[in-house]
């Protein structure tokens, strides 16, 4: 099949991190910290090792940190440049992203994740186009959009990242409505917001990871709302079902909802243990307080 390759990704930040309140009372939640970087930055290193070229940021007041973050800081480089700390300054340096491959646009007005979205029409284009939700962390072998990104190269249309939930927790979830599975890639005839579990069509839920056809952006320009009287991506995704195909894969990796207390947490601990400089006393930490509650 041949396909348009994707270029572009946006990343909804706009959003409030209510559960996680008071930590972001005065920071964005994305800049809440993994070990030595913020949630923000693994995102964006998913990004980039999935070979996207734009970074497509949509942002609310309070959040100038993250457009900060990403910019030079040359009084900071120049003092570790000076004290001839080459690790910190590297890290400094690679979290910079380069000059024109980088927007950010503001979502005035909180209608929903298809909402945000759709305020990146303009820097999208009439081309495919990846979204990463930052608060869902995935730890991975190979960069989980880049896994989207391949297999959209094979089927086309749009392609999710999914998960297989409990049934009582589908009403947290988009879910899909599954036609064929072989057990890592699921075509689907439809996907429902948030359904109760009674009426979910199937336990196999999309996370914070899509490849999307241009369709979508199409739909999202109709403004309709939807659950919760917003705009819901999920809805604008199944009105193009018929017109472009639609799969979920079951992604190699592990996920975390940075965009909770637990999830925040063990997203910490996951990756410390798999820092160089923080594992060996992360585990014994672990197992220190493991022994204490045994006692």
């Amino acid at each position: 099949m041949t396909t348009t390759r994707v270029r572009k990704a946006i990343l909804p930040v706009a959003g409030l991190g209510t559960r996680v309140l008071p930590a972001v009372k005065a920071i964005p939640k994305e800049m809440l910290p993994i070990v030595d970087r913020p949630v923000i930055e693994y995102a964006v290193d998913e990004a980039r090792e999935a070979g996207i070229e734009e970074f497509i940021f949509v942002t609310a007041r309070g959040k100038a940190s993250i457009e900060d973050h990403f910019d030079r800081a040359p009084a900071l480089e120049a003092t570790l440049e000076g004290r001839g700390r080459k690790a910190e300054l590297e890290s400094v340096r690679n979290s910079t992203l380069t000059d024109g491959n980088v927007t950010f646009t503001r979502q005035h007005t909180p209608r929903g994740l298809g909402h945000a979205v759709w305020c990146a029409r303009h820097a999208v284009g009439d081309e495919p186009f990846g979204v990463i939700l930052p608060d869902d962390l995935i730890q991975a072998p190979r960069p989980c959009l880049g896994q989207l990104i391949e297999a959209y190269e094979r089927v086309g249309g749009n392609v999710v990242a999914a998960v297989d939930v409990p049934r009582e927790h589908t009403n947290r979830y988009g879910v899909l409505d599954v036609t064929s599975d072989d057990g890592r890639l699921a075509a689907a005839k439809g996907m429902v917001e948030k359904p109760d579990p009674e009426h979910a069509p199937s336990t196999l839920s999309i996370i914070g990871r899509y490849v999307l056809d241009p369709a979508v952006m199409r739909q999202l320009d109709r403004q309709a709302p939807g659950r919760g009287d917003e705009i819901q991506l999920t809805d604008a995704i199944a009105a193009t079902i018929g017109d472009v195909p639609l799969h979920g894969l079951r992604f190699d990796g592990r996920r975390f909802d940075c965009g909770n207390k637990a999830g925040y947490v063990e997203a910490i601990l996951a990756f410390a243990l798999e820092h160089p400089e923080t594992a060996d006393a992360t585990r014994a930490l672990l197992q220190t307080y493991a022994a204490r509650r045994a006692s």
